[in-house]
C-alpha cells in the first residue's frame, strides 16, 4: 500500500497485488468488494478491466485497488513510478479493523 495523500488530491492510497490468474484476480476483487461494501460501508466508484483480468482497478474514492497479473505489474511498475511515496504496512493498516 502505498500514502500518496501528499503527493495528488486525486486520492489517499494505492493498494497494489498480484494474481496468478484470471480466475484468482476476479476471486480478489470480488473479495475486496464483499469486504469493503457489505461489511464496511465503503461504496465503489467504479470498476476497470474485469473482463480482460490482467489489471483490475476498484475505485473507492480515496483508496485506488489495482490487482495485477504478474507481466503487467512489471510492466507498468506503480512503485517505481510512485517511488516517492510512503510503503504502508497493510497488516498493520488492518490490524484497527
Amino acid at each position: 500500500m502505498l500514502d500518496l495523500r501528499h503527493m495528488t488530491a486525486f486520492f489517499d492510497f494505492f493498494v497494489i497485488a498480484s494474481g496468478a490468474s484470471r480466475r484468482q484476480l476476479h476471486a480478489m476483487s470480488d473479495e475486496i468488494d464483499r469486504v469493503l461494501q457489505k461489511e464496511l460501508g465503503d461504496q465503489r466508484l467504479g470498476i476497470e478491466g474485469y473482463q480482460e483480468s490482467r489489471w483490475i482497478l476498484l475505485d473507492y474514492g480515496s483508496v485506488v485497488i489495482h490487482l495485477f497479473d504478474e507481466p503487467l505489474r512489471r510492466f507498468y511498475d506503480l512503485e517505481n513510478l510512485w517511488a516517492e511515496a510512503p510503503r504502508v504496512d497493510l497488516s498493520e493498516a488492518l490490524a484497527g479493523i
